[in-house]
């Protein structure tokens, strides 16, 4: 693991000096920082394609590389950053378009703050869409927060977000590869997931461990929805647990809880039970949640299994510190 600036020996603390000159300074390691580079912000707005009706909530600005550009193409920007220093220095610079929350995104509720960037009344309509550089430990909580505030009314377009490659490839896997699972489910189920462009360590300084990619979700209502949702990823986080079993067996402990074997389910569905978790497409095994009984013998729990479930790209990210 790297030293920090304040460790490190002269050029080091030199190039912070360098980039406190700029507006700038060190980054702050326990909030993962990795700036985007200026010869990529074009390419990544690209990605994006802003128009000038746009209002976008953004998270982790950081120094403004992507606000500015944002801005630039006549869009509103909502821009929601944890650390203190950054937050201030965006909001020296912000002009009518830019607005600075400094707040931990993961502590606001994105119901309301979507909802403050509808156009008003008679306004001209424009898209409401989330954008951010996440930082790789967080990245899978955030997008389960919009897909849960999608879940709860947000009325987002999409989002478009670069994240750690292997949890982008989570997202958008589909089935019968080995990244395809609850994450990839719980996105299809309320977005259409896309991989926009790949970007090497060499687009941030400092330079992660690791590639990153630019996905798009677009929120829309899926062609098949499970009749109980909770109930639904409460089954996919359970199955996906012993990927490597057969469906049938793999179901069973699940099933087992509204007095039906795992084959039993799967012949309810119409389903093979011989195919494996990682085979099964998400409307499949929305098929098999609608099979359980209609009466729910599942306590409360949230519409989304927690982010650990889907797991965690730490490692890859510490090694990047």
């Amino acid at each position: 693991m790297a030293r920090s600036a304040a460790q490190a020996p002269g050029p080091v603390r030199d190039a912070g000096r360098e980039a406190a000159a700029r507006g700038g300074r060190a980054r702050r390691r326990r909030y993962g920082q990795h700036f985007l580079e200026p010869a990529w912000v074009r390419r990544v707005v690209d990605a994006i394609d802003p128009a000038p009706a746009d209002r976008f909530l953004e998270i982790g600005p950081g120094r403004g590389a992507l606000t500015w550009a944002l801005a630039e193409r006549g869009a509103r920007v909502l821009a929601v950053e944890i650390d203190r220093e950054l937050a201030a220095g965006l909001r020296e610079r912000a002009g009518p378009m830019v607005e600075v929350l400094t707040r931990d995104v993961l502590d606001c509720d994105l119901v309301e703050l979507v909802a403050s960037l509808a156009p008003p009344a008679g306004a001209e309509p424009g898209r409401v869409r989330l954008v951010g550089n996440l930082p790789y430990r967080v990245s899978a909580p955030i997008l389960l927060q919009a897909l849960r505030a999608s879940d709860r009314g947000a009325r987002l377009h999409d989002a478009v977000v670069m994240l750690q490659e292997e949890v982008a490839e989570r997202v958008t896997a589909g089935p019968g590869v080995p990244a395809y699972g609850p994450l990839a489910v719980a996105a299809w189920l309320r977005a259409a997931a896309v991989r926009r462009l790949r970007l090497p360590p060499g687009a941030f300084r400092p330079a992660p461990a690791v590639h990153s990619a630019v996905v798009a979700l677009r929120f829309r209502p899926p062609a098949r929805s499970p009749r109980n949702r909770a109930r639904f990823d409460a089954l996919v986080r359970s199955l996906f647990t012993q990927r490597r079993k057969q469906g049938g067996t793999a179901l069973g402990p699940f099933a087992a809880r509204y007095g039906l074997s795992g084959p039993d389910v799967f012949r309810r569905a119409g389903l093979d039970a011989r195919r494996r978790p990682g085979e099964l497409a998400p409307s499949e095994l929305a098929a098999l949640a609608d099979a359980l009984p209609s009466a729910d013998a599942l306590p409360p729990a949230d519409a989304l299994p927690p982010a650990d479930a889907f797991g965690s790209p730490d490692a890859a990210a510490a090694e990047s510190d």
